[in-house]
């Protein structure tokens, strides 16, 4: 059986993904919004559900995840996000593209780049939020 969701629908079930996975490590409540099927392209994170859940295992515990805008349209989710804590020197900002097939995360594009300092920011504008990290 095939469930449909809204555009609302799929930015909150990303949203608390999300929140569930990063921030409160809840595994197995994870795998409930990752599709056993997921296919992953970031260069980043090996291959499905399993690779994303691996690196997130491996992160400190000190890793968050922010989000600034969420769009959707149809089955496709875009999130703007800060992945802090994460053992690099600076945050990595990112435009997470994820497809929803039946109420659950299918597929995950992503780009990352590391957060500019005000120092290093050249429009004078920070990358995430109204103020430059600290």
């Amino acid at each position: 059986m095939t469930i449909k969701t809204t555009p609302e629908q799929n930015k909150a079930l990303v949203l608390e993904a999300f929140d569930t996975l990063f921030n409160k490590r809840d595994y197995r409540v994870a795998t409930r919004f990752w599709s056993d099927a997921y296919i992953q392209h970031s260069a980043h994170i090996e291959p499905g559900r399993e690779g994303l859940f691996a690196l997130i295992r491996s992160a400190p515990d000190t890793l968050r995840y922010e989000h600034q805008l969420i769009v959707a349209e149809g089955d496709y989710v875009i999130v703007h996000g800060r992945f802090s804590g994460n053992g690099r020197p600076v945050a990595w900002i990112a435009a997470d593209v994820l497809r929803i097939e039946d109420g659950r995360l299918a597929e995950h594009w992503d780009v990352l780049q590391d957060e500019a300092s005000n120092a290093e920011s050249r429009s004078g504008r920070p990358m995430f939020g109204d103020t430059f990290p600290t």
